[in-house]
């Protein structure tokens, strides 16, 4: 399982407009987030594009103007963020991209494995639907109790 580099650095871009909403509670622009961030400018627009798609920034015009939360940091799922600016780790199209030389997969009819892509993105999701924007802005520190607290719950509620 791997993180696409648009996933990471749109969720570090959406974090810079998160961390400008938490300061002065104004916008901030495209180039500022690309120097934050040492991307292009280009780059963090099509981010930018896909995260306002995705209903978690809206522009705002004007001399002042930019890129603002489209809703309060703690109401924004990691799961959003990941699915405005990409796809799941696992989905319905898998095994027909992994078919090899073959129209279809030739496991399709008793496949052992997609059960365990299933399960993996079963709980991959259910601990993105447990973290938030808000939950990512703290320390380094108080991030990781909390993230181990989080897992520690999701274990709980899906291991019998």
């Amino acid at each position: 399982m791997k993180l696409s580099t648009q996933e990471e650095y749109g969720l570090r871009c959406l974090m810079q407009v998160a961390q400008r909403a938490s300061e002065t509670g104004g916008s901030i622009s495209i180039p500022e987030i690309s120097r934050a961030e040492g991307l292009s400018t280009a780059h963090v627009g099509k981010l930018v594009r896909l995260l306002r798609l995705g209903n978690l920034v809206e522009s705002v015009r004007g001399q002042a103007g930019g890129y603002k939360l489209a809703r309060p940091a703690s109401e924004i799922l990691i799961s959003d963020v990941l699915g405005a600016l990409g796809d799941p780790f696992f989905n319905d199209g898998f095994c027909d991209e992994h078919t090899g030389h073959e129209a279809c997969c030739t496991h399709s009819v008793d496949c052992s494995i997609r059960s365990l892509w299933n399960a993996i993105q079963f709980v991959v999701d259910q601990m993105l639907d447990r973290i938030t924007l808000q939950d990512l802005m703290g320390d380094g520190h108080q991030l990781e109790n909390h993230l181990a607290h989080k897992a520690d719950e999701l274990l709980q509620v899906t291991m019998p």
